[in-house]
């Protein structure tokens, strides 16, 4: 890696988070340099960018995941440094090391942490040595049928089967009994391999109508590392999150502050540099488990940045530049209460089906305390190759109260026509009691919204026949964040 300072960043990502981190690098003074596909020559993120570069045809293999056109990018560019932002490459190790090797900079962890993180049981395997709470369940990789079945008499049932390189939902199977188990673990590897070519799984007991909490942190290259409190991911639908907010309305100081000491250990595990969200799971008495770290900045990172008044991404610029972060743990506490809600291009009366094609019109909101993170406008058309977010809308307040009914308002001037979207939806769920009362879980939407005629299923995940089901009618997401 390159010691020479930086003053250009080639951005290796696309839509509203290209443009946030080229904000980022304009306030800090560096050039950008957008890279795009042939789908993309219209994007905003090209227009506002210093320089660009087109990378190749609109699927993302040909493209945004193409190691070799990225880096040829930065090096015609002249850039010095490559910020992956999220999904893509952001958490590839392997395009991670070859950035180093090129003498560039990747805005992000190492390598090593990257890949010891990636792999969901070796992370489980490291955290646990950290002394961070994890779920009970296999030490690794489970090797065979009967190897499962052996541990999950031991931890009890239900328990569920995870893909070791998954994400997204893929190469995962909740089992109930034995006979669910044995069906499960063949659907789940053989779906792992296809989806990640990884076929190993690993094994934990269900924390049954659990929390999905997550706390962000930021550490740099003198061994700081600090966390700014928790997002509440538990709104997801099919694992994919709609609406994050923080602080959560479970939380108490006490418990923040214990999970926030046990993410800031867990960095440490790894000598992490950067920004990255360790998520755990939580039960209704509080009790966290350690699930995964994303090593990244996460799509849900603005209402951090609004509750706790900071700039994750330029920390995160900075931190690659070798400086320091000067912040006082004690200082980090959440001054506002702050809300997002993800705006897809999908059909939500049509089993949320994806919904790419031109917007027709468009108004967005604002006023006091309201943010809106976009890539789109007015006679955009939304190509179908990538993920179906288009926008994100975020407000705080000084209340929770305040929060939920500031974006009922916001949604309401939200206007998109010519395709569907799922604006409609999130305001049902601001309108939902059980959301107003902040008694949610990961079941809400099935429990709230569960499909006609389809009864809600208490343990979130379909029956394994089910499940295979349901994925059999969705792409291998190449390019989703995955859950972030």
């Amino acid at each position: 890696m390159s010691n020479q300072p930086i003053t250009k960043v080639l951005v290796a990502n696309r839509g509203e988070i290209a443009l946030r981190v080229m904000r980022a690098c304009r306030e800090l003074g560096l050039k950008t340099v957008a890279v795009y596909s042939q789908a993309d020559r219209d994007a905003l993120h090209v227009r506002f960018a210093d320089e660009d570069v087109c990378i190749g045809p609109g699927p993302a293999k040909e493209s945004y995941l193409d190691f070799k056109r990225i880096i040829a990018a930065a090096e015609v560019s002249g850039a010095g440094a490559i910020h992956p932002g999220y999904g893509f490459l952001a958490e590839n190790a392997d395009f991670a090391e070859v950035v180093d090797s090129c003498g560039l900079r990747f805005v992000g962890p190492s390598p090593d942490a990257i890949r010891r993180m990636g792999d969901k049981a070796r992370a489980k395997a490291t955290m646990k040595a950290a002394g961070v709470p994890t779920i009970p369940g296999s030490d690794g990789v489970v090797g065979s049928f009967e190897d499962a079945s052996r541990i999950a008499d031991e931890v009890g049932y239900p328990v569920i089967l995870k893909a070791v390189a998954g994400g997204g939902g893929k190469g995962m199977r909740i089992c109930r009994d034995v006979a669910e188990l044995e069906r499960g673990y063949s659907l789940a590897s053989s779906e792992a391999g296809n989806a990640f070519g990884n076929p190993d799984l690993y094994l934990e007991k269900v924390i049954v109508n659990p929390h999905h909490i997550e706390v962000q942190i930021m550490a740099d290259q003198f061994g700081n590392v600090f966390h700014f409190g928790e997002r509440d991911c538990s709104i997801q639908r099919r694992h994919q999150k709609l609406v994050e907010e923080t602080p959560s309305p479970i939380m108490t100081a006490e418990v923040r502050e214990k999970m926030g000491a046990a993410a800031i250990a867990g960095a440490h595990a790894v000598d992490y540099v950067g920004a990255g969200t360790v998520e755990f799971l939580c039960d209704d008495n509080l009790n966290f488990y350690f699930m995964e770290m994303n090593t990244r900045i996460q799509v849900e990172h603005p209402i951090t940045e609004e509750a706790y008044e900071v700039d994750l991404v330029k920390d995160q610029l900075r931190v690659a530049m070798g400086e320091r972060l000067d912040y006082h743990q004690a200082d980090l506490v959440p001054k506002w209460a702050a809300i997002e809600v993800r705006v897809n291009a999908e059909d939500p009366d049509n089993d949320f089906r994806p919904a790419p094609g031109k917007i027709t019109g468009l108004h967005v909101p604002g006023g006091l305390g309201v943010r809106v993170e976009k890539a789109i406008y007015s006679g955009y058309s939304i190509p179908p190759f990538y993920d179906s977010m288009v926008s994100k809308l975020i407000v705080r307040a000084r209340t929770r109260s305040e929060a939920i009914a500031r974006m009922r308002g916001a949604l309401g001037e939200f206007v998109v026509t010519g395709i569907p979207t799922t604006l409609p939806f999130h305001q049902k769920i601001m309108d939902n009691p059980a959301f107003i009362a902040g008694t949610y879980t990961t079941n809400f939407i099935a429990e709230q919204f569960p499909p006609t005629g389809s009864p809600a299923n208490g343990l979130t995940l379909k029956r394994p026949t089910e499940e295979a089901e349901a994925s059999s009618t969705e792409s291998v997401a190449e390019v989703k964040e995955t859950n972030a």
